[in-house]
């Protein structure tokens, strides 16, 4: 989801670090739009924990991944990684998401990146996931995968992961839009199982104050840990790149995704020379002027490699940029603690009802 058209303009309003009597106007005028906000999603919660408003269950048992957060926490590479376990385990996973930037039937950009990342798990973007968790189990799937399901309440799920991102776990404390909340901390009271991605971003010590900090909202039965790694450059069409193609070159890069600071860190990390960079909103539809625009800029910088996200390139579907190679970063979640506990809690609860 789109904080703003500039996420990197917004997140340095929203935590401070953007000066001067204007931005301080800003911010308290963000902080009075969000008590409606903040009281609309309490009622909402308390309706549905009521049973005013009602759950639907789909026929199949449902696992929905989601957040407590707006931008990126490393979603994706975890609905991946659940739909490939379930299928390895003999399960027929089905993936239903919002589908974002599409019509209800058209393929997402979440979509079009799961299907490179799990292609043998079929993906139904519906803007009505209950609707879409129905399509699922009539085409065949014995279970579901909610990729971003959290606060989709309407759909009733048999196991809960919410994700937190180890660089900004809280949100910056504050509910949408005066901070990136979606929803009140303690609705972690309703997750079965924390997944801490980014984790090897921050030392040991800051692990275990999150995770001390999260248990003051909610006692998840499961805490994992997990990092983003990647695996591979992926081009559209010609075979993949080994990662050290990046290391000491030229790179012009650029993402539309929820946290673009993580994908730049990658980048550097792999030991690219990152000559240029660009942030476009999340889920932003790239046009001709657009690409026009990114390959213009890699020729200033004198790039040898653009350098995108995975999301980004099955959007624009193209090797190059006016000649300078394109690719992709393929992140793969690994958990490095509580691996085993979530894996056996999913496969337990897909088999209590199938």
């Amino acid at each position: 989801m789109s904080l703003l058209p500039d996420a990197a303009a917004f997140r340095s309003l929203i935590d401070g670090s953007m000066p001067g009597p204007a931005a301080v106007l800003a911010r308290g005028c963000l902080a009075v739009l969000a008590g409606p906000y903040t009281v609309a999603v309490a009622a909402r919660n308390a309706a549905y924990d009521a049973g005013v408003l009602p759950a639907q269950r789909a026929a199949v048992p449902v696992i929905s991944i989601g957040n407590l957060t707006l931008g990126g926490t490393g979603k994706t590479p975890l609905v991946a990684w659940m739909a490939r376990l379930l299928a390895t385990a003999g399960r027929r996973p089905a993936i239903v998401s919002r589908g974002y930037g599409a019509a209800t039937g058209i393929t997402s950009d979440e979509a079009a990146e799961l299907a490179l990342l799990v292609p043998t798990v079929p993906h139904v973007a519906d803007r009505d996931r209950v609707a879409g968790a129905l399509r699922a189990a009539d085409a065949g799937a014995d279970c579901v995968v909610l990729d971003d399901g959290f606060q989709h309440r309407r759909l009733a799920r048999d196991l809960d992961v919410v994700v937190v991102d180890a660089t900004d776990p809280f949100g910056g404390g504050r509910m949408f839009p005066r901070g990136l909340l979606r929803e009140p901390l303690g609705g972690l009271g309703r997750a079965d199982a924390v997944v801490l991605t980014r984790a090897d971003a921050v030392d040991a010590t800051r692990r275990r104050d999150i995770r001390m900090g999260l248990v003051r909202y909610g006692r998840p039965a499961i805490w994992s840990e997990a990092i983003h790694a990647p695996v591979t450059l992926r081009r559209w069409t010609a075979d993949p790149l080994p990662l050290d193609a990046l290391h000491g070159r030229r790179v012009a890069a650029f993402a539309a995704i929820g946290n673009p600071d993580a994908f730049r860190a990658t980048l550097a990390a792999l030991g690219a020379d990152v000559v240029d960079f660009q942030a476009f909103a999340d889920h932003h539809a790239y046009a001709h002027a657009d690409l026009a625009t990114l390959a213009a800029r890699a020729a200033a910088a004198r790039a040898e490699l653009v350098a995108t996200t995975l999301k980004d390139l099955v959007k624009i579907r193209r090797d190059e940029l006016d000649g300078v190679p394109l690719v992709a970063v393929e992140i793969a979640l690994q958990l490095l603690v509580g691996e085993s506990d979530l894996a056996a809690k999913a496969l337990s609860t897909t088999n209590a009802r199938g």
